[in-house]
């Protein structure tokens, strides 16, 4: 499969399985929790649909939509879906969008306006993915039947029950916003967007050893 990404992404996801080691144990353990809802979806046979939940739709929650669709590419897990949505819409921010091209990722603005449209492809042969932000039960997220990933503490405390999901899964990651407009910026995104890569990666790697 590493032959149907384009060379800098394989590369960065390559680099990526091998950092498995410096994800927390705590962490891991609620990765595990994601990794065994969709290896029990696979098991009954059924669409295994994960949304990846934070506040505004704009930055960490379209980074682990791509991360964690990318790895099930990666390791040849199929019937397998990732959405993203916020509690509310705003925009998919151009620095996340940076973040993502910077791994290798091609992000190509589709439309125009103050909610700007993307699609996403990791290779020429792969199908592509819109990338756009909208509110969690906006369409064309899944209204029922899925697992929500909430992915920032204040999505996570707003929503205690996310309507439709059959699993709600706390994995939360420092926003990267807090570093816009400083020296830092593009480190910092970088970082985090490393950061989800990996952890998403360690999902999927479970799920392919258990299937």
């Amino acid at each position: 499969m590493k032959n149907l990404f384009h060379p800098p992404l394989a590369d960065f996801c390559e680099s990526v399985i091998t950092e498995f080691s410096l994800i927390p144990t705590d962490r891991k353990k609620a990765l595990g929790h994601l990794a065994s809802y969709i290896i029990g979806k696979r098991r009954l046979g059924e669409p295994a649909r994960v949304n990846v939940i934070c506040t505004h739709n704009s930055r960490r929650s379209h980074m682990g939509k791509a991360w964690l669709q990318i790895a099930s590419v990666w390791y040849k897990i199929y019937n397998f879906e990732s959405y993203s949505g916020g509690t509310k819409a705003t925009a998919f921010h151009p620095n996340a969008v940076m973040a993502l091209q910077g791994a290798g990722i091609e992000l190509l603005k589709a439309e125009n306006g103050k909610n700007p449209v993307y699609l996403m492809r990791f290779g020429a042969d792969l199908p592509g993915m819109a990338m756009y932000s909208k509110h969690y039960e906006d369409t064309p997220n899944p209204m029922d039947g899925f697992c929500a990933l909430m992915v920032c503490d204040s999505a996570d405390k707003a929503c205690p029950n996310v309507i439709g999901a059959e699993a709600k899964i706390a994995i939360t990651y420092d926003d990267p916003k807090a570093f816009d407009d400083t020296d830092d910026m593009e480190k910092a995104y970088a970082e985090r967007n490393r950061q989800i890569a990996r952890e998403m990666f360690y999902v999927m790697s479970i799920v392919k050893d258990a299937v």
